[in-house]
């Protein structure tokens, strides 16, 4: 997956948007505010911190050396993923449960209008 494909799928989901509260360097991929990707997209190799379950996120780590603690961010929530050494379908799956959570944990009205076409 290259940095182009990451930030088109981040940007994908409903209500996404891209923001640089952190520089120029860094994509911030938020939905309603809230952060469900990180990344430098111009990085090599490309990484990018994903929400995760605590439970799945030690598994995740325990499986797969390319997916580590979260860089500068709660590592019980967050992992820190190479893009380029996991198949493109995990990652994507990884982005997508990201955002999910992150949706989960919005209050009910908010959830709502995302459900709305």
């Amino acid at each position: 997956m290259t940095p182009q494909e990451l930030r088109s799928f981040c940007l994908e989901f409903n209500a996404a948007v891209e923001e640089f509260p952190f520089g120029p360097e860094t994509s911030v991929f938020k939905v309603l505010g809230k952060l469900f990707a990180l990344s430098a997209l111009d990085a090599e190799p490309l990484r990018v911190n994903l929400k995760c379950e605590p439970e799945i996120a030690v598994q995740l780590r325990a499986d797969h050396p390319a997916v580590v603690p979260g860089y500068h961010m709660n590592k019980r929530h967050w992992n820190t993923v190479t893009v380029g050494e996991l198949p493109d379908r995990m990652v994507r799956e990884l982005v997508e449960d990201s955002y999910d959570l992150v949706v989960a944990g919005l209050p009910r009205a908010e959830r709502l209008r995302l459900s709305r076409p």
